[in-house]
């Protein structure tokens, strides 16, 4: 493979998986490379973890509101709309607003909902108990995510799946199954918003305590979050909390079953189970990227970026960096330490991430110990996208019942992982 053949704007490139020998040939031999588009202007691609670093820390010259955090490009009056994300803004804007909304993420209240996502987690592994095969995506890893964040927003049951599928056009907008067309994506953003106004409007006069509550309430400084915020932080949180978990969880049991010795040892020593997701992080990466335009014309490696260029950071290659990582193409469910950056770095770091972490947690608890027979069934679909790792569908099969999970009950007196 040479550099010429490297192209990380085709999502086509990633349908099969992330390619990895792509990303380490330019950590190699161009570690800022120049990316053309068939539509678009071209980007720099950033693929060693202590650039990515540096641009992630450096808003002042890597500018997240100027031209968004997507690849693609969008007119003036489509980025007046999509600033209104706290995904791209730039301090001092950002800070302030993150201020605000972390209000509903504090350690306090993601701890307070453990006993409840649990007991969510339970019940999904209770449905698969009772079929011998399975699609892992749709019965587990999209479950679980949708749930927990519906009910956090405080969404009615017979609404959940609307999120699921707004979320689906919103993020899938290279794949032809989710989304035909840029108006259907648009179409679902001001659907999300007109639902997330008819919510607000309704806690406001019967307030329920749940996040939708506490967002609403929450102050800084004298601000409240406007009408438009809250709506756009209802979408970032809608997608983000149910996307980017689904997608670990999927990916993360499909690595514990693509390398079934790791697998065992995690079985042999449910300890582990805290490195183990660290280490699945690591490896799924389930954002692949996201754009920073230059502010100023700046020079890394010998490359001159241009005022205006769009920078393009790539998680999946920077947490496969050898100079950060030992033995990075290993999966080791021990490897400490592991500052991966899955969860992004810097000011835009993940506000959900011990929400994810928990989430995590709780649905592995479950299958490791009351399914720990899982293996693949049948072809993997990939999400057709350079922008989220994703796994459209899984199908798994089970054998015997494990040891400690032959009823609800047992598992529930079984020792936790």
């Amino acid at each position: 493979m040479s550099l010429d053949d490297v192209d990380l704007a085709d999502p086509d490139t990633f349908v099969t998986d992330i390619p990895h020998a792509a990303f380490k040939r330019l950590r190699a031999e161009a570690p800022v490379h120049w990316q053309p588009e068939k539509v678009g202007k071209g980007f720099w691609a950033i693929t060693r973890y202590a650039d990515l670093l540096a641009v992630s820390k450096d808003p002042l010259t890597f500018s997240s509101a100027l031209g968004g955090t997507n690849l693609f490009e969008l007119n003036e009056e489509e980025l007046s709309t999509i600033r209104i994300l706290m995904l791209n803004m730039d301090p001092p804007r950002h800070n302030k607003f993150r201020r605000l909304v972390s209000q509903g993420f504090t350690p306090r209240l993601v701890t307070q909902l453990e006993p409840h996502i649990r007991e969510i987690c339970g019940e999904l592994v209770d449905k698969v108990m009772t079929r011998g095969a399975f699609d892992f995506v749709t019965e587990v890893a999209a479950e679980l995510p949708l749930l927990v964040i519906a009910e956090m927003l405080g969404v009615p049951a017979v609404d959940r799946h609307k999120v699921f599928d707004w979320s689906n056009r919103l993020i899938g907008f290279d794949d032809p199954e989710y989304r035909t067309s840029m108006t259907d994506g648009k179409i679902a953003a001001a659907e999300m918003w007109a639902y997330a106004n008819q919510l607000a409007s309704e806690r406001k006069q019967h307030p329920l305590g749940d996040l939708v509550s506490v967002l609403l309430e929450a102050e800084v400084d004298g601000d409240r979050l406007t009408e438009m915020e809250f709506d756009s932080f209802f979408l970032l949180l809608a997608v983000a909390g149910n996307e980017t978990t689904r997608n670990l969880i999927s990916g993360g049991m499909r690595t514990l079953l693509e390398h079934p010795e790791e697998r065992d040892r995690l079985l042999a020593d449910p300890s582990l189970l805290p490195t183990a997701i660290e280490e699945m992080l690591r490896w799924v990466s389930p954002l692949i990227h996201f754009r920073r335009t230059a502010t100023r014309e700046v020079e890394m490696h010998g490359q001159r970026i241009r005022e205006g260029d769009k920078v393009v950071i790539f998680y999946p290659s920077a947490n496969r960096d050898e100079a950060m990582f030992r033995f990075p193409e290993r999966f080791d469910i021990g490897r400490t330490p592991n500052e991966h950056v899955a969860f992004g770095i810097g000011e835009h770091f993940c506000l959900g991430a011990n929400l994810a972490r928990l989430e995590i947690r709780l649905i592995f608890e479950e299958l490791l110990r009351r399914v720990p027979d899982l293996a693949l069934d049948g072809p993997v679909r990939r999400l057709r996208s350079n922008f989220i790792n994703g796994i459209k569908a899984m199908p798994v099969r089970r054998g015997s019942v494990s040891r400690s999970g032959t009823g609800r009950s047992s598992s529930r007196s079984a020792r936790p992982v």
